[in-house]
């Protein structure tokens, strides 16, 4: 759940006008609009563009999806930061108010195991305490086990003893609360630094060796691009799925899980397929019914559509694919409000903005194999 950043200095009033703004898309059934509601609305997870359109959206629903959007739990919180004067730009760091709890992450920092140690024995419950960080992304209310995924990044990079400090964590107690083990999973094989450092198989066997599921944060890597880690959880007991065998490539095994699988399945696996350009997959998906021009479910950077990932990427023949089957040139991703064609063009990929530009001229109904448009922008 991709949110946004307030400005330095926000402004209720043009908050507020966003909230209008958003009730009168919704009542007229406008795709970015409805998608940022079944984003940011749980009442709407699921509900059609149509749906939103006659439920009548009121004030109150608008100002929690806003504020949603932008990371906050409830308008009341989001008012709250604006009328103290704006986001916290301080550090990560520096935000943790708990004293115990800010010297344990400068201790798992540096690598200094003996320090570490000495904090969790002198304070029993530190494993326990957490970070409060509001209008962010994600890691909102992290424990300190969860900084040693260095996800998100705050030092782009990890002590090289990162999997002894996280085992002692973990021996501290850490790994008596399943759900941070499992976010901690998550968060390694969804960045790239514990790849870079390469430390990440290692967290990974040593998470799931104290209770991490191998199958919650699959989707995850695979969104993020991180597909060695990907493979790395189907060995450690995740189950191979529609969604992984698409993005991983595998032809066979879409062709044997495509017949069970449910609507939201295959539009998960149609999102990856096009993100990671395996156009034989995505072409079975398509031909399966598969919707290209619905936008990406919640995990696979559902902020977009698959023809926006595609073109982003530089996958031509999933371009083509998506193109051949209808998929909508014109919708806006809900973030930056950009086109499939803008996305390529902020990418740099000038073949990319040549192919969408050439089947728009053509009225969607031209040839777009063409071979003057063949090369490899990456």
């Amino acid at each position: 759940m991709p949110t946004k950043r307030l400005p330095a200095a926000p402004s209720l009033e043009n908050l507020k006008a966003q909230a209008r703004d958003l009730i009168s898309a919704c009542a007229a059934a406008d795709p970015p609009a409805c998608q940022r509601l079944r984003e940011f609305h749980p009442w709407f997870a699921k509900a059609e563009d149509e749906t939103i359109a006659r439920s009548r959206l009121t004030w109150s629903d608008a100002l929690f999806a806003i504020a949603r959007e932008y990371g906050f739990a409830s308008w009341p919180r989001l008012k709250a930061v604006v009328e103290s004067g704006g986001p916290d730009a301080r550090s990560l760091r520096d935000r943790i108010d708990d004293a115990v709890l800010g010297a344990a992450v400068d201790a798992l920092d540096d690598g200094d195991l003996a320090r570490l140690r000495s904090l969790l024995e002198t304070h029993p419950d530190l494993v326990r305490r957490r970070a409060r960080y509001e209008g962010e992304n994600y890691f909102r209310e992290p424990s300190l086990l969860m900084f040693a995924a260095e996800n998100p990044v705050r030092n782009d990079c990890l002590p090289p003893n990162i999997v002894e400090l996280t085992r002692l964590i973990l021996d501290a107690g850490a790994d008596r609360n399943r759900a941070d083990v499992d976010e901690t999973l998550g968060l390694v094989v969804s960045g790239r630094v514990a790849r870079e450092a390469g430390v990440q198989p290692d967290l990974m066997v040593l998470l799931v060796g104290r209770g991490a599921d191998p199958s919650l944060p699959l989707n995850a890597a695979l969104a993020h691009g991180e597909l060695d880690a990907a493979r790395r959880l189907l060995l450690l007991g995740a189950p191979m799925t529609l969604a992984a065998a698409a993005a991983l490539g595998d032809v066979a095994v879409v062709g044997r899980l495509l017949p069970a699988a449910g609507d939201s399945e295959r539009q998960l696996a149609m999102a990856f397929a096009a993100q990671h350009g395996r156009d034989d997959a995505l072409r079975r998906l398509l031909e399966a019914g598969a919707d290209p021009s619905r936008f990406n479910p919640p995990g696979a950077h559902a902020h977009s559509t698959p023809l926006h990932q595609a073109a982003f990427n530089g996958h031509q023949g999933a371009v083509r694919a998506l193109l051949e089957h209808g998929a909508r040139r014109d919708l806006r991703d809900t973030l930056w409000s950009g086109t499939p064609a803008d996305w390529a063009r902020h990418a740099g990929r000038p073949a990319m903005v040549a192919l969408l530009e050439a089947h728009d001229a053509a009225g969607g109904r031209g040839d777009v194999s063409g071979s003057s448009l063949e090369e490899d922008d990456r």
